[in-house]
């Protein structure tokens, strides 16, 4: 079994088309869903919705699972959006994580999470040379779980990750 590639992609600042678009060129195969809530607010966004996103990604080949274990709790997400409202940033345009998210996340939700069965469960369902990519809403990786759970899987299981941004 060949490890499988990961990429992290957000919804902000792609439209479908170019999110198909660069799902396809970085060869992904199968979007892990690590939202808590499946929804975007606003018709830009509205073809990130769930249900949406699935007839979508189904038509253009690409798989979906939506990892339950991998999203953030309801009080992790309001840790997050005080500091947002510290810092007067919205999601929208957050640059990073805040500390307190990181490391509650880290603790209560990566650490007891299986990695070496998702690692297993990737490689065997993955073709050789496709990637899977780990989806959220932010833009940027740093400002989202996503980069948490990315790098997990490249420090302890060597795992390439690439990081999928719009232009």
């Amino acid at each position: 079994m060949t490890q499988p590639a990961i990429a992290t992609i957000g919804v902000y600042g792609f439209t479908e088309a170019t999110f198909l678009e660069t799902l396809g060129g970085a060869g992904v195969r199968l979007l892990l869903d690590l939202r808590q809530r499946r929804g975007v607010r606003g018709p830009e966004y509205a073809w990130a919705n769930s249900a949406r996103l699935q007839e979508t990604l189904a038509a253009a080949g690409v798989g979906y699972r939506h990892v339950t274990e991998l999203t953030p709790t309801t009080e992790m997400r309001r840790a997050q959006y005080r500091e947002d409202d510290r810092q007067g940033v919205g999601k929208r345009n957050r640059v990073v994580l805040a500390t307190e998210y990181a490391e509650r996340y880290t603790r209560d939700i990566l650490d007891p999470f299986d990695m070496d069965a998702l690692v297993a469960e990737l490689a065997a369902a993955l073709p050789a040379g496709s990637t899977a990519a780990l989806f959220c809403v932010e833009r940027d990786p740093e400002a989202c779980h996503r980069s948490l759970v990315a790098a997990r899987l490249h420090t302890r299981h060597g795992l390439s990750v690439t990081d999928l941004r719009p232009d």
